[in-house]
């Protein structure tokens, strides 16, 4: 993995950010069970999801309570899983779990809108910037942006001018750790990147469990 750059705690040059820095510091706010959290999240207009900042605050405001995410967790010691909580036609609400030193390949959300919270754990997210991108071709250019940490106090909003990134529960945090990531609109593709390797591809995406119920494996 590259070198993380530098953390910074200005909000203005995060790629993955936390607006209002003042609502980061103040204290954690009573949880929620996560069937309410997704209740009020459906509650929401089409508008509100068009830009980044309402949803955050909503996830800085409302932290989802450890205990009732058990249903949706799954683990597993090879790769992070993903568990899909709630799904519509503007939004899809997952939680994705990380056992200790596992982390993402750097990738894209296909220009849709995204919130990431860490209501266990925490982790870091390492920004990239594409100097150019060639998909059909498979080639392209990232550098390394910058990084920043993921908590219960920190939720953060994907920056839609500099969308790539990648995931990291790194090994000395020593810890598990559950992230949930709101999608909007979802999307069952993305493009992943190699940064050192200067390549490029489109995958597709699945879930390991659906409403918590496993999802059998393709064969």
């Amino acid at each position: 993995m590259d070198q993380p750059t530098r953390t910074t705690a200005t909000a203005r040059v995060y790629s993955i950010f936390c607006l209002g820095h003042s609502m980061c510091a103040v204290a954690v706010r009573t949880r929620v069970a996560i069937n309410e959290f997704a209740r009020k999240l459906r509650a929401f207009p089409a508008t509100s999801f068009d830009t980044t900042e309402e949803i955050r605050r909503f996830l800085a405001g409302t932290p989802v309570d450890e205990a009732s995410l058990a249903p949706y967790l799954t683990w597993d010691r090879q790769h992070y899983t993903r568990n899909l909580i709630d799904r519509t036609d503007l939004y899809e609400l997952i939680a994705i779990c990380w056992e200790v030193g596992q982390f993402s390949s750097v990738h894209n959300h296909r220009d849709q809108n995204c919130w990431m919270a860490a209501p266990i754990g925490k982790l870091v997210v390492e920004n990239f910037s594409v100097g150019f991108q060639d998909i059909e071709a498979g080639n392209c250019r990232l550098e390394a942006s910058n990084r920043v940490e993921l908590t219960v106090e920190n939720p953060c909003a994907v920056d839609p001018r500099e969308p790539v990134h990648r995931v990291v529960n790194p090994r000395e945090f020593n810890q598990r750790a559950v992230s949930l990531h709101v999608y909007s609109r979802p999307f069952d593709t993305c493009v992943v990147y190699s940064p050192e390797q200067g390549t490029c591809g489109e995958i597709q995406l699945h879930y390991n469990t659906m409403y918590g119920k496993t999802v059998p494996s393709s064969q």
